[in-house]
């Protein structure tokens, strides 16, 4: 579905947005195999939660962090994850002329001071769940330059999953086609052509505090410790 030419909100709230993404999943598909659904941010977490209840999957969540341009601090140029993978945005390094010996040396301090210390907020500590051979959806709010994304496929996939889809109820249009070619699907709502912000497509939106997204993420402590 794309956008409308006069703009009316996609989503009543979260809420809705999580039931109207759900109604995109292969879900019989999903049910069938050992699948593992992770968010791929802190607003991701809720999506990747409602997702995992919907098919009786484990979830979990995966740590990134921004690299930020040196003459722009409210641009992302890279990203990097708790599994040390880094994805540079190669177009604004080059526009901005950014050495990437500086991007890649930042990407390491960002996971030394900022990374480590989500794993230990969120996980104690503990490595992500186990991905091998298994299904993965990665979850978000929204994508808009798909470099959180592309950090979490080039993540999961280090880790042996078989089959990676990517859900999320918003996303660029211009960035759908560019991961569609390196996933095994993504599913999506509303692709919108020109990406605004997030909460532009929401009558009510809300960001999720810390200790909510904790909850979400310790819920799942006992069903993984079943399964170890």
């Amino acid at each position: 579905m794309t956008g409308d030419s006069d703009h009316s909100h996609y989503f009543e709230d979260r809420e809705d947005a999580a039931r109207q993404l759900i109604e995109t999943l292969p879900l019989e598909l999903l049910r069938e195999n050992e699948t593992v659904v992770i968010g791929v941010s802190e607003g991701g977490v809720y999506f990747a939660d409602k997702i995992a209840k919907s098919l009786d999957a484990q979830m979990d969540i995966l740590l990134t962090e921004p690299v930020l341009a040196p003459n722009n601090p409210e641009v992302a140029i890279a990203m990097v994850s708790e599994t040390e993978e880094v994805v540079l945005h190669k177009v604004l390094v080059d526009a901005f002329d950014i050495n990437e010996d500086f991007v890649y040396n930042e990407a390491q301090r960002k996971y030394d001071e900022e990374v480590l210390g989500y794993v230990y907020k969120y996980r104690k500590g503990k490595d992500i769940l186990s991905l091998k051979g298994k299904y993965v959806i990665l979850a978000d709010e929204c994508i808009e330059t798909g470099l959180t994304m592309m950090v979490a496929l080039k993540s999961v996939i280090a880790r042996e999953a078989k089959n990676i889809y990517i859900a999320t109820p918003v996303l660029d249009r211009a960035v759908y086609e560019n991961l569609i070619a390196v996933c095994d699907g993504v599913f999506c709502p509303h692709k919108i052509q020109d990406y605004i912000s997030i909460e532009y497509y929401y009558k009510n939106f809300r960001h999720l505090d810390f200790d909510e997204i904790l909850r979400i993420v310790e819920s799942y402590e006992k069903f993984k410790k079943q399964t170890e």
